[in-house]
């Protein structure tokens, strides 16, 4: 799950240091899957007895809504009409 988490800083990170904005929402969609991946993840560790209720509930919340975020963003540079410094 600390992977997962990790994935999402760094695929954002990396996607924005490519300085192209299709590469961008390319890395932010990886990003989004780590979220997803981490939503997941919480399910695995509820069940296991790993966590508890609310604790799932607060993180899985935090996890829905760091992926609608992304997704969010991905939307807007979709419609940006601008390439990112790599291509000026």
């Amino acid at each position: 799950m600390r992977r997962a988490v990790v994935s999402v800083m760094s695929n954002i990170a990396e996607g924005f240091d490519r300085n192209g904005t299709r590469e961008f929402r390319q890395y932010l969609a990886i990003a989004k899957g780590s979220a997803g991946e981490v939503r997941a993840q919480l399910y695995v560790a509820l069940d296991a007895g790993m966590i508890e209720a609310k604790e799932f509930d607060d993180l899985s919340r935090n996890a829905a809504e760091v992926g609608s975020l992304l997704g969010g963003f991905m939307k807007y540079l979709q419609q940006c009409r601008k390439n990112g410094v790599k291509f000026k």
